[in-house]
């Protein structure tokens, strides 16, 4: 062996030099785009949330009017429910409304003939009332000269008799008059039922109508296709997935980083991401997310060592401006590698500098 090593003395020395030099230009190459210990940086993917546009009713699909990867805007029609029974109940509700509203009419005619028979029957008591009053006048005069002899009996009874009738008459008026009042009373809560009738169609048309809009699925955001879920004719139950949109409101990457960089991290910080795809490209992001749970934690941490092996998953959310005016090239799911600078007063090495920094 020690013959060997005298006679490749050179041969291993050269090896020990051409090792050296490939570790040193492996090291400077694997360096994260040779950035110093003010800059950290985590792998990731970019992600959006996804919206699965459901229907809010069973019923058949009409059609829809979307591709996978097209993209829609807020409000925008995706597709259409078949509507044909709510448009029928709706016809239904609404001609029976018409018909409440016409027994609303009825009642408030009836109501004011009922107050114009009062009014006359008002009138008729009181009549009565003052021929009661001459009635009992007169008598009291027959009673007192009766007592004289100044006339006969039988004016005295007939003035009796007259205060009597008089007296009938008036309470007869009294009952007509009390009896008015009730059938008013009677016909006013008549027509508050009529009221509520009509406004419980109204109701009824309110929530068709809703149900009935429900069916055309709009787009509740800015979004993507993803997939196409249910196809046209399909029989749906309540909560069917139509369709899967990806939300462009909240464009961000997601990666992990060490508890030992996690903990000086706050939200807002400022993040800039370059994608596998786009090397040249620097996006702007600020972080949006901490988790407040390690990730990766080991079942028992004990040394230093072992802490060191704590993540936390953050996320960068891209400035939205930049997002709404490349709507057509965002795409979710494309790697690349999110950078952070821990020292603020640090500048962003050039290769990391936005297109306006690089020109100012």
């Amino acid at each position: 062996m020690k013959n060997f090593f005298k006679k490749n003395k050179n041969i291993i020395f050269i090896v020990a030099i051409l090792g050296c030099l490939i570790g040193l230009i492996s090291w400077q190459i694997l360096q994260p785009n040779g950035l110093s210990k003010d800059f950290v940086s985590g792998n990731g993917r970019i992600e959006a949330n996804e919206i699965d546009l459901a229907t809010k009713l069973g019923g058949r699909l009409i059609d829809v009017f979307v591709e996978e990867g097209e993209l829609v805007k807020k409000d925008q029609i995706l597709a259409q429910m078949q509507t044909d029974i709510l448009e029928a109940q709706l016809e239904e509700v609404k001609a029976k409304y018409r018909q409440a509203a016409k027994m609303v009419d009825t009642v408030m005619a009836q109501i004011i003939v009922a107050e114009n028979n009062s009014a006359a029957m008002k009138s008729i008591a009181k009549q009565r009332e003052a021929e009661l009053d001459v009635a009992n006048k007169r008598l009291a005069r027959s009673q007192h000269l009766a007592k004289s002899d100044a006339i006969s009996k039988q004016i005295l009874d007939d003035d009796r008799a007259q205060a009597k009738s008089a007296a009938a008459a008036l309470q007869a008026a009294e009952a007509q008059s009390a009896a008015s009042e009730a059938t008013i009373a009677a016909t006013k809560a008549e027509l508050n039922g009529a009221h509520a009738t009509v406004e419980a169609y109204l109701a009824n048309i309110k929530r068709i109508t809703v149900e009935i809009n429900d069916s055309q699925l709009k787009a509740p955001c800015t979004a993507k296709v993803q997939y196409r879920i249910a196809q046209p004719g399909e029989t749906l139950g309540a909560g069917g997935k139509v369709l899967s949109l990806v939300d462009l409101r909240n464009i961000h990457m997601t990666f992990f980083l060490p508890e030992t960089v996690a903990g000086k991290i706050a939200m807002g910080t400022e993040v800039r991401i370059v994608l596998d795809a786009a090397t040249n490209h620097v996006i702007p992001a600020k972080v949006s997310f901490i988790s407040s749970v390690a990730q990766f934690t080991p079942k028992t941490v004990e040394t230093a060592s072992e802490r060191q092996k704590l993540m936390f998953r953050v996320k960068a959310r891209i400035d939205q401006t930049l997002v709404e005016r490349n709507l057509d090239q965002v795409k979710t799911g494309v790697p690349g590698e999110a950078f952070i600078k821990l020292n603020p007063q640090t500048p962003w090495p050039r290769e990391l500098m936005l297109q306006t920094e690089k020109n100012g």
